[in-house]
C-alpha cells in the first residue's frame, strides 16, 4: 500500500466507506422486512424477496456474513487512513486521521444509510439479497467458525437459539390493532366485519340469543283455525311447535316453506303439521359463536333452541342472528335486536328500552358499559341494586349514569343513559 499514490489510496478509502454503507444498510434493511409482506411478495414469486426470505431463515449466519464484511472494509479503511495520514502529516496527522474517519463512517457509513434503510427496507434489503447470497456461501467457513463460537457464548447464558414455529405469529389482540391502523386500507365496515370475527370467540350463543319471552312458537293444543291463523302471521320461515308451553312439550320445529303445501290443502289436520315438524336443535347457552358457526354448517341446521345447565330452554338462536354479528343487521325485521326504540333528548342523554341487549347498545353507540353479567339494561341495573327500583333510581356504572324513568310490576321497561365521556 505504501507504493500507491495518494489518488489511489484515496479512491480506495472512498470504495471502502461505499461498501462499509452498503454493508450497514443490508443489515438494517433485513432486519427491517415486514415478515407478513415478505412471505407474500416471496409467494408471489419475487426472486428477491424469495433470496431475502432464505437469508432470514439463518439470522446468525446473516448477520456473521454482514457484521464479517462491515468490520472488514471498516478495518480496511482505517489502516488506509492511517497511510494518506502519514504521508501528508507524519505522525501527527494518525489522530486526527482517526478522528475524522470515525466522524465520516459515523455519518455516511453508519447513520444515513441505517436511516434510509428503516425508512424503505424493502428497496434495500431486496438488492442486498443477491450480493450476500454468494458474499454467504464464499465466506460461509468464516461464518461457521464465528457463530460458533458466538452461539456457545450465547448458550452459557441459556439463551435459545431455535425459534418455535409460532413465534411470528400474531395474537388477537396485536391483529385488532392491525384492523384499527389499517384506516386507509379498510372501509370502516370492513374493519368493524373483522373485529367481530376476532370477538366470535369470546362471545357466547347466550349473548346474541332471542330470549324465550320473546320467541314465536305456535301452541298447537287449540283449534286447527287458529293454528293455521297463528302460521300465517308468522314473520319467520322456522317456527318452534308446542303443546301448553315451550318448556313443558315442546314437538319440534316446522319449516313453513316446506310445510307450504300442506298448509295451502283446505283438509290440512293437526296431524299432518306434526309430521311435517322436524326435531328441535339443542345448544348449551355457553358456547361460542365460533363454534357454533361450524355447528351449524355440520349439522345443516339454522336454527337452535338455547338451554342452559338444567336444561331449560333459555332462548332461540338462528344462523341469520350469528351472521349479524359478523355483518351487522341483515334485515330490519322484528326480531332484530338492534337498538330501535331510542330517544335522543335535549340534555343530550338517551332513552332506552330497559330490555335492550347491552351488547347491541355498546357496538352500535360505541359505549363501553360491562358485558361480563346481565345481558340487558334492566339485568344490569337490578343486579347492582339486588332489587327492583323505583322511578327516577339513577345509578353510576363507570362513565354511565342510568336512570330508572319506568317499570312494571316486575321489570325496568325504561331508561335514560347519560354518557359522562362525551359531556
Amino acid at each position: 500500500m505504501n507504493s500507491l499514490e495518494l489518488p489511489i489510496l484515496f479512491g480506495i478509502l472512498i470504495l471502502l466507506i461505499v461498501l462499509s454503507a452498503l454493508f450497514s444498510s443490508s443489515e438494517t434493511g433485513m432486519m427491517a422486512l415486514n415478515k407478513y409482506r415478505l412471505k407474500h411478495h416471496a409467494k408471489s414469486g419475487n426472486k428477491a424477496a424469495i433470496r431475502a426470505q432464505k437469508l432470514l431463515k439463518s439470522p446468525d449466519r446473516l448477520l456473521g456474513v454482514i457484521l464479517l464484511g462491515n468490520n472488514f472494509v471498516n478495518i480496511f479503511a482505517s489502516s488506509i487512513a492511517t497511510i494518506i495520514a502519514m504521508r501528508l502529516m507524519g505522525e501527527a496527522g494518525i489522530a486526527l486521521a482517526a478522528g475524522l474517519l470515525t466522524l465520516v463512517i459515523l455519518i455516511f457509513a453508519e447513520v444515513a444509510p441505517k436511516t434510509l434503510a428503516a425508512l424503505y427496507p424493502e428497496k434495500i434489503a431486496y438488492p442486498a439479497a443477491y450480493f450476500l447470497t454468494p458474499l454467504l456461501k464464499l465466506l460461509s467457513p468464516i461464518v461457521w467458525f464465528v457463530n460458533f463460537f458466538a452461539n456457545g457464548f450465547l448458550k452459557l447464558f441459556r439463551v435459545r437459539l431455535t425459534q418455535d414455529h409460532d413465534h411470528h405469529e400474531l395474537s388477537q389482540e396485536e391483529l385488532q390493532t392491525l384492523i384499527d391502523e389499517a384506516t386507509g386500507q379498510l372501509p370502516s365496515e370492513y374493519r368493524s366485519m373483522l373485529t367481530s370475527i376476532l370477538q366470535l370467540e369470546s362471545v357466547t350463543v347466550e349473548d346474541v340469543m332471542i330470549p324465550k319471552q320473546e320467541v314465536y312458537g305456535v301452541n298447537i293444543d287449540q283449534p286447527i283455525e287458529g293454528i293455521l291463523k297463528a302460521l300465517q302471521k308468522s314473520p319467520y320461515t322456522r317456527i318452534p311447535i308446542y303443546r301448553g308451553s315451550i318448556d313443558d312439550d315442546l314437538i319440534g320445529i316446522l319449516n313453513l316453506r316446506r310445510a307450504l303445501p300442506a298448509l295451502m290443502r283446505s283438509d290440512v289436520t293437526l296431524k299432518d303439521l306434526v309430521k311435517l315438524t322436524k326435531p328441535a336443535y339443542f345448544v348449551p347457552e355457553t358456547t361460542s359463536l365460533n363454534i357454533q358457526l361450524g355447528k351449524f354448517n355440520h349439522n345443516k341446521r339454522r336454527m337452535a333452541l338455547i338451554v342452559d345447565e338444567y336444561g331449560d330452554i333459555q332462548g332461540l338462536l338462528t344462523m341469520e342472528d350469528l351472521l349479524e354479528e359478523i355483518v351487522g343487521k341483515l334485515s330490519t325485521d322484528s326480531k332484530s335486536k338492534t337498538p330501535e326504540a331510542v330517544e335522543i333528548n335535549e340534555d343530550g342523554s338517551w332513552s332506552f328500552e330497559a330490555g335492550e341487549f347491552v351488547r347491541d347498545l355498546n357496538k352500535e353507540y360505541n359505549f363501553n358499559l360491562p358485558t361480563d353479567g346481565p345481558k340487558t339494561l334492566n339485568g344490569l341495573i337490578q343486579e347492582e341494586l339486588e332489587s327492583l327500583p323505583n322511578i327516577g333510581t339513577c345509578i353510576r356504572i363507570d362513565d354511565y349514569i342510568l336512570e330508572v324513568v319506568e317499570t312494571s310490576s316486575n321489570a325496568i321497561e325504561k331508561v335514560k343513559l347519560i354518557d359522562l365521556s362525551r359531556t
